[in-house]
C-alpha cells in the first residue's frame, strides 16, 4: 500500500470512529444490537487511571499472572499491577514514556513489556525494575517467551530482538522494516511475525531467516497458530491468510478493510477475526462461516471460549456468539473497549476500556476453549508460544 492508500485508510478509520461516537454508538446503536434482550453480565469492577494526565489511556491488552494478579500498561508510562478479585492496586511501575506493549509473564513472574521510551522491560512481581534494554526505537510489539525463557519482541528501529532471560542480547535480526507485529512462537522452537515492509517472517531459534511470505501491505496484527503449525495472519492489504509451517500458502480469505486485528482459532479449527465494522468465522478450509455487523470500526482480537466466542461489538458492549453465530450474551462496559478480551481462569473476563481496566462477569460460567491459540497471544499470560495439549 503506498503512502497515499495509507493515509485515505487512517481518514476512513479515524473518521469512522468519531462519527461513531458523535453518534452515540454504543447507546443508539447498542438499543438495536441488544434487540434479542439477550442475558447481561455484571461489572465486577473498575480500575481508572489517576495518572493526573488528561488522556491516559490503555490499548495494552491485560495479561493475568498465575497467582491471579492482573497486569496492563498506560499511555502514562505505566505498569499496573491490580488485584484479580477486586481492582485494587498494588504498585505501578513507571516506564519513560507510553505503553502500547502488552506484557507477558514468565513462568517464574517475571513480567515483560516495551515502551515508547526505546527500551525493553524485566519487572519482578513485586514492581521493581529487573533490568531494561536499549533500542533505537518505540517498542510496541508485545514480546513473546519461549520454553528456554528466551524473549523475543520487534521495534520501530526495524530491528527484531532476542533476549535472555538477565537481559543480555542474545541475537537480533535486521528487518530493515517497522516491527510492531508481536511474534508467535511454534513448538519447534520457530518465530514468526509481520512487519511494515508487507512481509511475514520465520526465524529459526538462532535467528537466522528461514523464509519470508509476501503480501501487497504491512503486517500489524499478531499471528496464530494451529494445531499442526499452520499459521494464520492478516495484513492490511485486506485478506486472512493461512500458511503451512513451510511458508507455502494454503488460501487467503477477503476482510476487507482494516487488516489490523489478530485472528484466534476455535475449538472446531474455524478462525475468528475481526475487520473494520465485521466480526468473521472462517472455516479451516478458508471458507466464510458467518459474520456479524457493528455500526463501529471493530479491530480489537477477540477471545475463544468453550463453545463461544466473545468480542467487542460495539464499543460499550462485549458480545458472547455461539459456534453457529447465535447471539448468547452481552456485558456493557463503562467504556470503550480498547485492547482485547482476556479470559481469566476464576471466570471473569478482563479487559482495557480507554481510562479503564474492566472485569467482567457473563451470566454464565466461561472457561478458555482447548484450543492452540484461543485468545490474543495465546493465553491469559500472553506468552505468545501455541498451546499444545
Amino acid at each position: 500500500m503506498n503512502s497515499c492508500g495509507k493515509f485515505r485508510r487512517l481518514i476512513v478509520k479515524t473518521t469512522g470512529m468519531a462519527l461513531g461516537a458523535w453518534l452515540g454508538c454504543s447507546l443508539f446503536f447498542g438499543d438495536a444490537a441488544r434487540a434479542d434482550d439477550l442475558p447481561t453480565g455484571t461489572n465486577v469492577w473498575n480500575f481508572w487511571f489517576k495518572s493526573g494526565m488528561f488522556l491516559d489511556v490503555a490499548q495494552s491488552t491485560p495479561a493475568v499472572a498465575q497467582d491471579g494478579t492482573v497486569y496492563v500498561g498506560a499511555f502514562s508510562g505505566r505498569l499496573h499491577a491490580l488485584g484479580a478479585d477486586d481492582g485494587v492496586e498494588k504498585w505501578h511501575f513507571v516506564a519513560g514514556s507510553e505503553i502500547k506493549s502488552s506484557p507477558a509473564i514468565a513462568d517464574d513472574g517475571t513480567i515483560y513489556f516495551g515502551s515508547r521510551d526505546r527500551h525493553f522491560y524485566a519487572v519482578t512481581p513485586a514492581g521493581r525494575l529487573e533490568w531494561k534494554f536499549a533500542t533505537g526505537a518505540w517498542v510496541d510489539s508485545s514480546p513473546a517467551i519461549a520454553a528456554d525463557g528466551t524473549v523475543y519482541f520487534g521495534s520501530w528501529d526495524r530491528n527484531f530482538y532476542a533476549l535472555k532471560p538477565d537481559g543480555s542480547l542474545k541475537w537480533k535480526y535486521a528487518v530493515g522494516s517497522i516491527v510492531d507485529s508481536s511474534p508467535a512462537i511454534g513448538a519447534d522452537g520457530a518465530i514468526y511475525f509481520g512487519a511494515h515492509d508487507g512481509k511475514f517472517y520465520a526465524l529459526s531459534p538462532a535467528g537466522q531467516l528461514v523464509w519470508a511470505f509476501a503480501t501487497d501491505a504491512e503486517i500489524t496484527s499478531s499471528p496464530a497458530i494451529g494445531e499442526e503449525g499452520d499459521l494464520y495472519f492478516s495484513s492490511t492489504d485486506g485478506y486472512l491468510y493461512r500458511l503451512k509451517a513451510d511458508g507455502k500458502e494454503v488460501w487467503r480469505f477477503r476482510i476487507g478493510g482494516g487488516g489490523d486485528g489478530s485472528p484466534v482459532l476455535a475449538e472446531n479449527g474455524n478462525v475468528m477475526i475481526a475487520a473494520a465494522t465485521r466480526m468473521y468465522m472462517v472455516s479451516s478450509a478458508g471458507a466464510k462461516v458467518w459474520e456479524d455487523w457493528s455500526p463501529c470500526w471493530i479491530d480489537q482480537t477477540p477471545a475463544v471460549l468453550r463453545g463461544a466466542i466473545c468480542y467487542s461489538a460495539p464499543w460499550r458492549t462485549l458480545r458472547a456468539m455461539d459456534l453457529d453465530g447465535k447471539r448468547m450474551w452481552e456485558v456493557n462496559t463503562t467504556n470503550n473497549l480498547s485492547s482485547s478480551p482476556v479470559i481469566g481462569g476464576n471466570g471473569v473476563i478482563y479487559c482495557s476500556c480507554d481510562r479503564h481496566v474492566e472485569a467482567l462477569r457473563p451470566p454464565m460460567p466461561v472457561y478458555p476453549a482447548i484450543s492452540s491459540w484461543p485468545m490474543f497471544r495465546a493465553n491469559a499470560r500472553h506468552t505468545g508460544r501455541v498451546n499444545t495439549h
